[in-house]
């Protein structure tokens, strides 16, 4: 059920947003999960995947094999390039095969200050959320209190 008026619901309308996206909404598009210890850790469930994360692939013919690096990510076709996935062509040339991000976890991050910035927010707005709508008895009884007077 659609909730929000303003969002359209139409397949037509949101693959035309998808494709035609700029780079700054792909990056947020490409996001990827963080692995168990990860999320135990940051207490964040994805983010924007960038360079030199490492990361697992989950899907795929390449599935479980061991992590690598992320060499580069390519927005213009939202796929990644992973350092040891890679196949061999007809004439014996090796290439990278491109990967959907959603399709990997992130095992280590690369941290600078914008990415901890970035958890930090996340963080924080998590922890607001868990506050917002809780009641203490405190509360409960100020508010009886109130009406009473």
């Amino acid at each position: 059920m659609k909730l929000n008026p303003c969002k359209t619901s139409s397949r037509r309308k949101n693959r035309r947003a998808h494709f035609n996206a700029a780079s700054h909404e792909r990056r947020k598009i490409m996001s990827s999960p963080l692995s168990k210890d990860l999320r135990q850790k940051y207490n964040v469930r994805s983010i924007p995947i960038r360079k030199d994360d490492e990361v697992q692939v989950t899907r795929g013919h390449f599935k479980g094999q061991q992590t690598g690096k992320v060499t580069s990510v390519y927005r213009k076709k939202y796929c990644i390039y992973i350092e040891r996935v890679t196949r061999e062509k007809a004439n014996g040339a090796t290439v990278n095969v491109p990967i959907h991000p959603s399709k990997v976890v992130i095992t280590k991050l690369k941290l600078d200050k914008d990415r901890k910035n970035l958890l930090e927010r996340k963080l924080k707005g998590r922890l607001q959320g868990q506050e917002k709508g809780k009641f203490t008895e405190e509360d409960a009884a100020s508010a009886l209190a109130m009406d009473t007077a």
